[in-house]
């Protein structure tokens, strides 16, 4: 399967596996992993679905997963249930023996697909003739393998919403400026903790080719951000927080740095999807938090913490929609299909790309 957005395909799903009850595609799960044995991993990212989650051998973020995966040498088949970039990430770290499957090819993530490799490369050409060698590329590692490539081409690197921070102070003793791809979230909400004023800040939007947002003079733009977002964490906001802390002024508000610049700042804490699990596992027996990040996380954490007063900080189910594609009919037909001996909805990265995006990635890890 080629890098980048995801193919447009229909579902390949035989119809037999929609026909199975609960009960049975559990069964069957368990008696294929049982078969497969080491030669087997399944990786499980932290918003996934329970019904598929318990089924993975570990559980973690994108990056996290993809180093695991790559650890283990004995598994000849890595399934990660997880969206389309996670799975390239995983196939860039593998060993070239390794075969990497996403068990539903639709599962892809809206925010990497507004950073398109085209569009990125023409933005380089103007932010590059109006800047000069004055800038850095930096992508989030919620960004395609193309992008990975393209950052680790250009000097840049990779960061998690753990090491943001780390990164860009890394990034800004080489250049004086930052193109942050492809949440400008993440980006303008590290930049503004560490000092950067949201004058020194602007948007570079693909659609319009063009600067937006400029609040100060072009000349003293010190992060450029690239227009993408998380479909998710943009459906929560101040309004939200407000009628909580009305409701309970008691009330933790624990939020991810993926949510809008104006919720963050309102929250009492915001932090990557591992700060979040740990904030919570730490937190004392009848302390409340109201938490802004994927549904199906918030509610394991009010499942496995239930001393607490957990709840998700909007009303409204927020999940990951591509995320929920991957179901277990879907985990059942890949591991079939690799005990029939032909693997279904390989990922596949090519070698340039996996060069360049472990140039970018290996950057990342010594910062």
């Amino acid at each position: 399967m080629a890098v980048g957005m995801i193919p447009n395909v229909t579902d390949q799903l035989p119809v037999e596996y929609r026909s199975l009850s609960d009960e049975e595609l559990d069964r069957r799960i368990r008696v294929a992993k049982a078969q497969l044995g080491d030669d087997l991993v399944i990786l499980g990212h932290h918003y996934q679905r329970d019904d598929v989650i318990r089924h993975a051998d570990y559980r973690g973020d994108s990056l996290k997963l993809a180093r695991i995966g790559a650890e283990q040498r004995d598994a000849k088949y890595i399934i990660f249930c997880g969206v389309h970039f996670m799975a390239e990430t995983a196939d860039t770290l593998a060993a070239d023996e390794q075969i990497i499957i996403l068990p539903d090819l639709k599962a892809g993530c809206s925010m990497a697909d507004m950073a398109d490799i085209e569009d990125v490369e023409e933005a380089w050409e103007v932010i590059t003739e109006k800047f000069g060698d004055t800038v850095i590329p930096v992508t989030y590692v919620n960004s395609t393998a193309a992008i990975k490539a393209f950052v680790g081409k250009h000097g840049g690197t990779t960061c998690t919403s753990s090491n943001a921070h780390q990164v860009l102070t890394w990034a800004f003793e080489q250049k004086k400026r930052i193109l942050f791809l492809p949440d400008q979230h993440l980006g303008r909400n590290t930049a503004f903790e560490m000092g950067v004023p949201l004058e020194e800040m602007v948007i570079w939007s693909p659609g319009g080719g063009e600067f937006e947002q400029q609040k100060g003079n072009l000349e003293d733009v010190r992060m450029i951000l690239w227009k993408g977002h998380c479909s998710v964490h943009q459906k929560f906001t101040v309004e939200q927080i407000e009628r909580l802390r009305k409701l309970d002024p008691e009330i933790n508000i624990l939020v991810h740095p993926e949510c809008c610049f104006e919720v963050v700042q309102a929250s009492d804490y915001n932090g990557s999807t591992d700060y979040i699990i740990k904030k919570v596992a730490a937190a004392a027996p009848g302390t409340k938090w109201a938490i802004g990040t994927e549904v199906n996380l918030v509610q394991r954490l009010a499942q496995e913490y239930p001393e607490q007063q957990i709840q998700l900080l909007s009303t409204t189910m927020c999940p990951c929609l591509t995320m929920n594609r991957i179901d277990r009919p879907h985990l059942l037909w890949a591991l079939d299909s690799i005990i029939e001996g032909n693997p279904v909805n390989q990922i596949e990265v090519d070698a340039d790309t996996i060069y360049w995006s472990k140039v970018a990635l290996d950057r990342m890890l010594a910062v």
